[in-house]
């Protein structure tokens, strides 16, 4: 199983609130976000990890080059700015074809047990897709998430409904189909993941929600605290 992580972001918002380091180098507790993210990858068996950085920081770049060089798993660095991340995961889509994959941003903040239990979950799953979800919202613009009782997704949404009992995670396990959705979404000249996550549902796949206890974005200064001591569980 292939792993991806969007990280083309520019990290304005930390940028603006004093944060020097650019997002993907974050350190929490002393583990850089997309040092983190491939260290627990391989953990959970990924062949290949893919991930797609801005070309605008040049620190990121050496650090990712290092990173290619000392990791246990072969991983596979896309340098390219792109003006969404449903284009990012467009760029990361060609390594990603043939098998099941799990994909990510490079903020997306989970406890590692609860990510393991999605991926041997998802494997053993029939669906076409797996979305990680929270009750948890601290976001400031929220994809909730409309599920039947057994968790198959119905529908996503920019504002609740009472069938959203949950909201996206960012964290997507998906099988090829996905990747045909995905390229008639760029045909269409559609962005961001939100309609993207919608056209699936349009498309007739089966998607399943699996629920983590929290999961957290890094958007801000603020958010680094918040999520160290969510990962040492003092919260």
């Amino acid at each position: 199983m292939k792993f991806a992580i969007i990280s083309a972001g520019e990290g304005s918002r930390l940028a603006q609130e004093g944060v020097q380091l650019p997002k993907p180098l974050v350190q929490l507790n002393g583990e850089a976000m997309v040092d983190r993210l491939v260290r627990i990858f391989t953990e959970n068996g990924a062949e290949q990890i893919v991930i797609i950085i801005n070309n605008e920081v040049a620190l990121t770049k050496e650090h990712m080059l290092a990173l290619q060089q000392k990791s246990e798993v072969p991983i596979e660095l896309i340098v390219k700015t792109t003006p969404c991340s449903m284009h990012s995961f467009y760029e990361l889509s060609r390594f990603l074809k043939g098998d099941k994959f799990c994909l990510t941003t490079v903020d997306t903040i989970f406890r590692e047990d609860d990510f393991s239990k999605f991926i041997e979950q998802f494997k053993e799953s029939k669906a076409d897709g797996m979305m990680a979800v929270t009750d948890f919202v601290d976001d400031e613009k929220p994809l909730y998430i409309s599920t039947e009782e057994d968790l198959t997704i119905t529908g996503f949404h920019d504002v609740a409904t009472p069938q959203c009992k949950f909201i996206s995670g960012g964290i997507y396990c998906l099988t090829p189909k996905a990747i045909d959705t995905l390229e008639g979404c760029m045909e269409r000249g559609m962005a961001r993941m939100r309609n993207f996550q919608r056209q699936l549902i349009a498309d007739g796949l089966h998607l399943e929600a699996y629920p983590f206890s929290k999961i957290l974005d890094v958007d801000h200064a603020g958010d680094i605290v918040k999520a160290e001591a969510f990962l040492m569980k003092q919260d």
